[in-house]
C-alpha cells in the first residue's frame, strides 16, 4: 500500500478566514457562547466600548482564554500564551489576539474577585436550563496542595525568633549605610544596601502579618509562603494544602457551590456549605447529604432546624459497627423522671453536668447494685458502676441516625455524584496543586475549575449544538 506524505510548503494550508478554523460543533464554541452570556457587571468587570487611553485586551477575550485553557488543563500563563500561537481552537477563540504571559497573569491576578463569581453565574445558567433541580444536595471535600512548601509551616515561637533576626539585620544595614555615606562622601557608591534593606523590610512586614494572624485565629502553625493554607494529611502524605469543598446537585451531578477552606477537617463545614449553596439556588433544598466526616450533631442541627432533611451517618454507622448487648442504645431513657434503665431494669440517675461540654452524666445510685449484677464485667468493669453520658442534643442525634438508616438510596447516590467532579479535576485536568496563593487566588482557581467541569457535563447532557443555541438565547434576552 502506498504511503501518504505531508507537504509542509503547500499553499493555503489554513482557511483564509479564522472563523473556518473550527467546525460548527467544536466544543470551543460552547466556551465562547458561555462567556458571552456572562453578566460582567455582576462579576465586577467594567465593559466600556467608548473607553479612551492606552488600548488593552477585551476582558471577554481574556476570560474566554482562562476558562477554555483551564478546561483542558492549560493553566500557567506561559502555556496559555503558547496556545494562542499554536492551537487553532485558541486562535479562533481569541480572534487572532496573542496576549503575552505577563498580560494573562496580570488579568488573572487583578480579577480574582470576578473569577470567584463565575461558578455562581454558571449555576444560574444551569438553573435556567433545568439542569439543576436543587432538591437534594451532596457535599464533600478533597485535599489539593497549595503553592507552598510544607517546610515553610512554623509555630508562633519560630516567627517571633525570625522577627528578632530580621529587625537586627535591618538595624545593621542602616548602620552600614550610614557608615558608607560618611566614608564615601562625594563619591559614587558601589554597595547596593537599599535593595537588601527593602527585602528585609518586606520580610518583616510578612512576619508581622503572620504573627497578627496567630492572635486573630488561634492557629498553632502558619505557612510563611501562603498563610491561608494549612498542613493537611492525605493519601500521599502531609502537605501545605487547601480543603476544597464542593456542593453538587443530585439531578445531573452539576456543581452548585465551591469553596477552598484552610481547615483539614470537614466537621465544621456542613451548615456553611449547604447554606451558601441554597443562596445560589435562591431556595432551600429538601435533602442535604454528606459523609461521616461531617457528623457533628450541633453543626447538622443548623440545617435540620431549617426543615431540611439531613442524611449524614454517624461514625459508628459509617464503620458498620454493631452495638453490643450493653451499648448505649440498649439503655432506655425515661424523660419524665430524667433517668436511664439498663437492660437488667436497674435505674441510672442524673449525677451532674460537664460545664464545658454540657454533657449530662448518669449512674446507678448504689455501686453495689452494678457489682452484684450478673452482667458485671460485660456491661462495665468500673468499681463505681456503669455510667451513661447524654449529649445536649441526644434526641436530635438519634433522629439523624434514624434518618440515615431510612435513606440508603440517597446516600448511595452521594458517592457517584460528589466524587465525579474531584476525579475530573484531579485526573482529567491534572490538577495536583493550585497555582495562585492566598484564599482569594485559590477561590478564583476553584471557581474556574468547577465551572469547567459543569460545562463539560452540560455538553454531555445537552450536546454541543443545542447548548450553544440555548446560551445564545440568554445573550439575546440580556441584550433586550
Amino acid at each position: 500500500m502506498a504511503y501518504r506524505y505531508g507537504k509542509r510548503k503547500q499553499n493555503m494550508l489554513l482557511p483564509q478566514c479564522i472563523e473556518d478554523y473550527v467546525a460548527e460543533n467544536h466544543p470551543v464554541r460552547v466556551y465562547d457562547a458561555f462567556v458571552d452570556a456572562l453578566d460582567f457587571g455582576a462579576l465586577g468587570i467594567e465593559l466600556d466600548e467608548e473607553k479612551v487611553g492606552n488600548a488593552e485586551y477585551d476582558p471577554r477575550a481574556m476570560m474566554k482564554l482562562l476558562v477554555y485553557g483551564y478546561s483542558y488543563g492549560v493553566r500557567s500563563s506561559r502555556k496559555l500564551e503558547r496556545e494562542t500561537h499554536n492551537n487553532l481552537a485558541f486562535v479562533w477563540l481569541m480572534g487572532g489576539l496573542k496576549p503575552d504571559h505577563k498580560t494573562i497573569a496580570e488579568f488573572r491576578r487583578r480579577n480574582r474577585g470576578a473569577l470567584k463569581k463565575v461558578l455562581r453565574q454558571c449555576a444560574g445558567v444551569c438553573l435556567k436550563l433545568g439542569l439543576i433541580a436543587g432538591n437534594a444536595l451532596f457535599v464533600d471535600g478533597t485535599k489539593v496542595r497549595a503553592n507552598a512548601g510544607r517546610s515553610q509551616t512554623h509555630d508562633q515561637a519560630w516567627y517571633e525568633g525570625l522577627l528578632r533576626e530580621v529587625e537586627d539585620r535591618i538595624e545593621r544595614l542602616v548602620e552600614e549605610g550610614e557608615a558608607d555615606d560618611e566614608g564615601e562622601e562625594g563619591e559614587e557608591s558601589w554597595v547596593d544596601t537599599d535593595s537588601e534593606l527593602r527585602k528585609a523590610e518586606s520580610l518583616k512586614s510578612r512576619v508581622e502579618e503572620v504573627l497578627k494572624c496567630f492572635e486573630e485565629t488561634g492557629r498553632k502553625a502558619i505557612n510563611l509562603t501562603d498563610p491561608d493554607c494549612a498542613l493537611m494529611h492525605g493519601v500521599q502524605g502531609s502537605h501545605a494544602s487547601y480543603n476544597l469543598q464542593n456542593v453538587v446537585d443530585d439531578r445531573h451531578g452539576l456543581i452548585v457551590h465551591t469553596e477552598p477552606v484552610g481547615e483539614s477537617s470537614d466537621v465544621n463545614q456542613f451548615a456553611r456549605q449547604i447554606g451558601q449553596a441554597n443562596e445560589v439556588l435562591g431556595k432551600r433544598c429538601r435533602v442535604a447529604c454528606g459523609d461521616a466526616g461531617y457528623a457533628d450533631t450541633e453543626e447538622l442541627g443548623k440545617i435540620d432546624s431549617q426543615g431540611i432533611k439531613v442524611v449524614v451517618p454517624s461514625q459508628r454507622q459509617a464503620l458498620h459497627e454493631e452495638e453490643g448487648p450493653f451499648g448505649k442504645s440498649r439503655f432506655r431513657y425515661e424523660k419524665e423522671e430524667d433517668c436511664y434503665r439498663c437492660p437488667a431494669g436497674k435505674r441510672l440517675d442524673y449525677v451532674g453536668t460537664d460545664r464545658r461540654t454540657g454533657k449530662r452524666h448518669y449512674r446507678v445510685g448504689d455501686k453495689k447494685i452494678c457489682r452484684g449484677c450478673e452482667h458485671y464485667g460485660g456491661c462495665t468493669n468500673s468499681k463505681k458502676g456503669r455510667k451513661i453520658i447524654r449529649l445536649p442534643q441526644e434526641e436530635l442525634k438519634q433522629r439523624l441516625e434514624e434518618q440515615y438508616e431510612a435513606s440508603p438510596e440517597v446516600y448511595a447516590r452521594r458517592k457517584k455524584r460528589v466524587e465525579h467532579p474531584f476525579g475530573h479535576i484531579k485526573r482529567n485536568l491534572g490538577v495536583n496543586a493550585f497555582l495562585l496563593r492566598g484564599r482569594s487566588g485559590v477561590a478564583a482557581e476553584s471557581s474556574l475549575l468547577t465551572t469547567c467541569f459543569n460545562l463539560a457535563r452540560m455538553m454531555t447532557i445537552m450536546g454541543v449544538g443545542r447548548l450553544i443555541e440555548k446560551l445564545g438565547e440568554f445573550r439575546v434576552l440580556e441584550a433586550v
